[in-house]
């Protein structure tokens, strides 16, 4: 039997959910939507992250696109990635706005 075929926006919202499926990424991501530039510094140094731990977070939201980042000696400057973020806020959108029931109690046990 094949593999099932997902389409192109299920995996994009996959691949958005797995990146938000940390909280240390959730509240980097909320750091960084608060700043009104790019964040020029050590997020381990604001958050409650371990300098390590906050790489591999860093670098998770950055593999999914949601951020974008430079190194820019001796500091890293760190971004929302602003397209990324209006795609994952609208792919959301429209996943979690699908649900047709049209009673409040019709999923209650």
């Amino acid at each position: 039997m094949a593999a099932p075929k997902y389409t192109d926006k299920q995996t994009r919202i996959a691949r958005y959910a797995k990146a938000l499926g940390n909280p240390a990424r959730i509240a980097i991501m909320e750091f960084l939507a608060q700043q009104e530039t790019c964040f020029f510094g050590e997020i381990h140094e604001k958050l409650p992250i371990a300098k390590a731990t906050a790489s591999q977070h860093l670098k998770e939201l950055k593999d999914a696109g949601l951020i974008q980042g430079e190194i820019i000696p001796p500091k890293v400057k760190y971004c929302i990635n602003k397209e990324h973020w209006k795609e994952a806020k609208a792919l959301f959108g429209k996943f979690f706005g699908q649900c047709i029931c049209k009673e409040d109690n019709c999923c209650k046990e």
